[in-house]
């Protein structure tokens, strides 16, 4: 599953590949705001992203994107 995370005043968004359904990342992104923590997540290649809560514009959760082969 892919995430996007935008933060506050940051030109560019965050992209994640997830191996967790969107229900387990969105109840680790609510406890985060709700304790005021960082947001701390590791994707799917082992990078980890450790966001402050408080600059976070928005969490968007999508599908996991489909590997294309060939031309179009």
């Amino acid at each position: 599953m892919e995430i996007r995370i935008v933060v506050q005043q940051a030109t560019r968004e965050i992209v994640l590949e997830m191996e967790d359904d969107a229900t387990k990342v969105a109840k680790l992104v609510a406890d985060s705001i709700a304790k005021g923590e960082l947001l701390d997540l590791t994707d799917a290649k082992g990078r980890r992203v450790m966001v402050p809560v408080a600059k976070l514009a928005y969490v968007e959760f999508g599908a996991a994107a489909a590997t294309r082969v060939g031309f179009n």
